[in-house]
């Protein structure tokens, strides 16, 4: 495929890890709740729209996540912020439910996959919204089998979603008593744990190349991961350099309503398709 054909994909791919990017550093947002709608109306505008584009999406966007989790796992780590008491724990979980999911995405067609990654992201569009700072469930992280159970639900639902845990995980520790500045450095190593593991098997899952944008190994997009990549660590410095200079929950809270409505259009291309 020469250069002028892949130009249109270099540059709207090169524009979703710049916008990525800004996001993750001025609201700490996973990448995945932005990167995965974004390929999808990328590569469906190029005329890749196929029964195998939403496990495109999930597959590349959960590829992008193992570079940029280890590097904020290594951030919060240096800044003695993680509690890694509750990350080996969860462990297991993590592995487990990430391969549960890796097998649920490979059976559903891309319309069931966008109807579920829609009616889930409307839930934590609302709650990045509107919940409560305050709110508490229990006064500290339960352990032993509810916690394998807690894991495990994270790691399938993230798959499903492409996304690298944090959505799910940081509400669920906040809810048990652990502080939110400990419970998103610690998420933050959730996205590598679920993310190596799915995305091993991603890359042996056989789609017809007719059917997938160019440089797609298994369902794992490659132009997509290193343009994304490369895009997002560099602009992300300014979104944090931005977040420091002013307020971001409100921000935050805007961004949950722009999600809800990114929800809404991805159920509405998925029931009309």
């Amino acid at each position: 495929m020469q250069f002028v054909e892949l130009a249109p994909l270099f540059i709207l791919l090169l524009s979703v890890g710049a916008v990525a990017g800004i996001l993750a550093g001025l609201l700490g947002v996973g990448g995945g709740v932005v990167l995965v709608p974004a390929f999808y109306y990328v590569f469906a505008s190029l005329g890749y729209e196929t029964q195998y584009l939403m496990q495109i999406c999930l597959a590349t966007s959960l590829a992008t996540i193992i570079i940029t989790s280890l590097r904020s796992l290594r951030a919060h780590s240096q800044a003695h912020s993680v509690d890694w008491t509750i990350l080996r724990a969860m462990v297991l979980g993590l592995v487990v439910g990430a391969l549960l999911g890796m097998w649920m995405v490979q059976t559903l067609h891309s319309t069931a996959l966008q109807i579920i990654f829609g009616a889930v992201l409307i839930c934590i569009g609302v709650y990045m919204s509107f919940s409560r700072a305050d709110l508490r469930l229990l006064p500290e992280f339960p352990a032993g089998g509810l916690q394998h159970a807690i894991a495990t639900f994270i790691g399938f639902m993230s798959v499903l979603m492409g996304i690298g845990g944090g959505s799910f995980a940081v509400p669920a520790m906040t809810l048990c008593g652990t502080k939110i500045h400990r419970a998103v450095a610690t998420a933050s190593g959730f996205g590598a744990i679920i993310a190596i593991p799915s995305v091993f098997g991603f890359l042996f899952v056989h789609i017809p190349e007719a059917a997938s944008p160019p440089f797609t190994v298994g369902s794992v997009n490659i132009l997509a991961f290193v343009i994304v990549i490369c895009a997002s660590l560099l602009t992300a410095p300014f979104g944090a350099y931005v977040s420091q200079r002013i307020d971001p929950k409100p921000l935050k809270k805007l961004f949950g309503v722009f999600l809800i409505c990114i929800a809404f259009n991805m159920l509405r291309l998925a029931l009309i398709a």
